[in-house]
């Protein structure tokens, strides 16, 4: 097992959340921020950076896992790993919690498509910084 790049993952999870800014706003105008709440839009955004950092974490902890000498060989895996980890768990969680407080069909394809690109842009991240 190699180290888990810290770097990657702090920028990792900026990236997402910045992704995820653009998605919401210019991209498709959901009119919905990342994350509702009642405690302002810095705490807001404070609560969507941890949960990103959690993410790219458990992330490079996996990349970690398979070793630089195989990524360096195998850089696909990369994506595989994080595209994998968004279609396999994270979207399928999203997709069926939104569809039972009976939110719109392309408002839970919006949402899954965010977790999509941000979890290939934090594979980006690590393979780039890799």
């Amino acid at each position: 097992m190699g180290p888990i790049n810290w770097v990657a993952v702090i920028l990792a999870a900026n990236l997402a959340v910045a992704v995820g800014i653009v998605w919401h706003g210019p991209l498709f105008r959901t009119g919905r921020p990342l994350l509702e709440g009642s405690g302002g839009p810095a705490k807001s955004y404070g609560v969507v950076v941890i949960v990103m950092l959690i993410a790219a974490a458990m992330l490079g902890h996996s990349l970690a896992r398979i070793g630089p000498e195989t990524l360096h060989a195998k850089p696909w895996l990369y994506f595989m790993q994080s595209g994998g980890l968004a279609i396999a768990f994270v979207m399928p969680a999203v997709w069926l919690s939104q569809a039972r407080h009976g939110m719109a069909v392309r408002d839970r394809l919006i949402d899954c498509g965010f977790w999509l690109v941000a979890y290939l842009v934090m594979g980006t991240t690590f393979w780039a910084l890799g």
